[in-house]
């Protein structure tokens, strides 16, 4: 499965299983309340009729013909054959975007009353916020889901909103090349102040991101095993080498494409191009601890050519200009005494022979 959206054959885009052991809707009992937060929380939220013949079971049976029809690149569903009411999604992330080779798997169910309200949708989190619009406990925010007080034509339509339509939308609108802008009171594309921000924000969604990596090899969603293993198997070398790049600051975060440097934000204006890649020492220090278990995990799931005696170690070159620029005046400063020293033959010498420290392996 390679990011372009090429499928897995043995793999396919929607089918039915029948083990919903794990799935977090699973144990919802009859006069059970929904525990995510929907606008209709407080509601009753029973099992619903799933009788042949039934109009929910008529109604639900069409959702899966439009998904098995109709699903996109980048997304799977399996749907359950003893509980209909109940679905589940991966999307993977798109490339040119900061979630791009992970796995972000959704638990979805109908509520007793569907199409009259939405499905429940909860993001499967491992406690971790990596995006505006998706809550550590789960709770996906969304305007057609009821869950975010958009305009009238962005909620949810019994006569025509589907699931389908909410997977589509948590793929272009939520997992995003710039989510930073998700969150209200943002400024505007475009702006210096707001644009740093989007930057920054991308750098620690990516760890995160990495991170839930981490969990999914760990332990895969039911259903999904086959398919967690293959897809990094797949993606392992692309993944530790866009660690690299972004860790060097030789690319933006999120613009890595198999050995392309893509990024189109850096490449917009002149200027821009100039321009040196922020690279914080604390985002360095978190890939330098990341990348190994990185690795450690795809070798254990077979991904070939990613281990060896240095496999494990992230290679850096050191750019004292990019890691520095966090010490903001202060780095300024220090440069500005130092280049003093030099012209005015204050600073001592040093002793010995050149040392080449421009490499440094961790």
């Amino acid at each position: 499965m390679a990011q372009n959206g090429t499928e897995m054959p043995s793999f396919k885009r929607f089918d039915v299983v029948s083990d919903d052991s794990d799935h977090y809707f699973a144990k919802r009992k009859k006069g059970k309340k929904n525990e995510v937060a929907t606008a209709d929380a407080g509601e009753d939220d029973s099992l619903i009729d799933s009788a042949a013949g039934s109009k929910l079971h008529k109604k639900i049976m069409k959702e899966w013909r439009i998904l098995e029809k109709n699903l996109p690149d980048l997304i799977y569903v399996r749907a359950y054959e003893n509980r209909i009411d109940l679905l589940r999604a991966v999307i993977i992330g798109a490339a040119g975007t900061p979630y791009h080779d992970g796995l972000f798997f959704f638990d979805l169910a109908f509520p007793s009353d569907y199409p009259a309200r939405p499905p429940m949708v909860l993001y499967r989190s491992h406690g971790l916020r990596l995006n505006p619009n998706l809550y550590a406990n789960g709770t996906v925010c969304l305007s057609l889901l009821n869950t975010w007080a958009g305009k009238q034509t962005e909620r949810w339509n019994p006569a025509e909103s589907t699931v389908l339509q909410v997977l589509v939308s948590i793929q272009a609108l939520v997992l995003n090349e710039r989510p930073y802008f998700n969150e209200p009171g943002t400024g505007l594309f475009g702006h210096a102040r707001w644009e740093k921000n989007s930057r920054s924000y991308n750098r620690d969604v990516y760890l995160l991101c990495l991170k839930t990596t981490l969990y999914s090899i760990r332990n895969p969603p039911k259903n999904f095993e086959d398919f967690v293993a293959a897809h990094y198997r797949h993606r392992a070398k692309a993944i530790l080498a866009a660690c690299r790049e972004y860790a060097n600051g030789r690319v933006r975060v999120g613009y890595y494409r198999d050995g392309e440097n893509d990024d189109a934000s850096s490449s917009s204006s002149a200027a821009a191009e100039e321009e040196e890649i922020y690279v914080s020492k604390k985002f360095v220090g978190s890939m330098k601890t990341m990348y190994p278990q990185l690795v450690t995990g795809f070798v254990k799931i077979g991904a070939s050519g990613v281990g060896g005696s240095s496999g494990h170690q992230l290679k850096l070159v050191k750019k004292t200009t990019s890691f520095d620029k966090e010490k903001g005046k202060n780095g300024f400063v220090e440069k500005l005494f130092t280049t003093i020293k030099r012209v005015f033959g204050l600073e001592k010498k040093k002793s010995g022979k050149i040392s080449n420290n421009n490499i440094v392996s961790v």
